[in-house]
C-alpha cells in the first residue's frame, strides 16, 4: 500500500463481469476485470485476445491505486481517440450506487469488437464504446476497499475459539485467527486513526482480563466485507 496515498477509502469490482452490446452488426464485448498492478492489467488483456483472437479489435483502458492516478487507455487499430479515451472516461466517470462522487479503481475494461460490416464513423465508435463500458458497469457489483490499521492479539490456543465469538460480538472487526505453535494470532481491523487504537486496547484488556497486548502490523488496504 501507498504511504503517500491521500485517500482513505476507493470502490473496486466485487466479482468481474463480461457483457455484450451489439450496434449495426458489430458486436462489443466488454469485460470489466479487477486488477491491483500495471502487469495484471497486461495479463487481462491477454487473457482476452486468447479468448478472442478473431475479434478485430481489443480496446482496453484501465485505473489504479487508491487516488486513480494510474490511467491508461489503448485504441487498438481504431481510430484515435474513438475508443480507448471514451472507454476510460467512462470509468472515471462512472458513480457507483450510493454514493456522492466517481471513485472506482483497480480496474480494467477490455471491449472486444467483431466488425459487422457497417463503418459507424468516429462519432459513432464513441458513443459505442463508452456505450458498452457504462452498460457493464450498471451491471456490475462493489465493494468498498478501505485503508484499515491492523493489529494481531495473542490468544491461548484453548481461548481463541471463544475469544474471537466475542471479540467479533463485541462489534470488533475480527480478520481471522492465526494458529502459531505457542499462540493463536487474532487479526483485528480498525480505522487507521490514533484514537480508534487506544478504543481498541481498552475493549482488548477488557475482553481479556489485561492479559493480551495487540501488536500493530501497521495500515493496509481491506475489503470491508472481507470483515464479516
Amino acid at each position: 500500500m501507498s504511504e503517500l496515498s491521500r485517500a482513505t477509502r476507493y470502490g473496486v469490482l466485487l466479482r468481474d463481469i463480461e457483457h455484450e452490446i451489439e450496434i449495426k452488426r458489430s458486436r462489443f464485448i466488454c469485460y470489466l476485470i479487477r486488477v491491483e498492478h500495471e502487469a495484471d492489467a497486461r495479463d487481462g488483456v491477454d487473457l482476452v485476445r486468447a479468448e478472442h483472437r478473431l475479434a478485430r479489435h481489443h480496446c482496453t483502458a484501465f485505473v489504479l491505486g487508491a487516488d486513480r492516478m494510474q490511467q491508461r487507455s489503448n485504441d487498438d487499430g481504431e481510430p484515435s481517440g474513438t475508443a480507448g479515451a471514451p472507454m476510460l472516461d467512462a470509468l472515471t466517470r462512472f458513480v457507483r450506487p450510493g454514493e456522492a462522487e466517481a471513485d472506482l479503481s483497480d480496474v480494467l475494461a477490455v471491449v472486444v469488437r467483431y466488425f459487422g460490416g457497417v463503418l459507424l464513423g468516429a462519432g459513432g465508435l464513441v458513443r459505442a464504446y463508452s456505450e458498452s463500458v457504462s452498460e457493464a458497469l450498471h451491471r456490475a457489483q462493489f465493494a468498498t476497499r478501505q485503508r484499515m490499521r491492523v493489529v494481531r492479539v495473542p490468544l491461548p490456543h484453548a481461548e481463541a475459539g471463544r475469544l474471537e465469538h466475542e471479540f467479533r460480538h463485541a462489534g470488533l472487526d475480527v480478520l481471522g485467527t492465526d494458529y502459531a505453535s505457542e499462540v493463536a494470532w487474532l487479526r483485528i481491523a480498525i480505522v487507521d486513526e490514533p484514537d480508534a487504537r487506544a478504543a481498541l486496547d481498552t475493549r482488548i484488556a477488557a475482553l481479556t482480563q489485561g492479559e493480551a497486548v495487540a501488536v500493530d502490523e501497521g495500515a493496509d488496504w481491506i475489503d470491508l466485507g472481507e470483515l464479516r
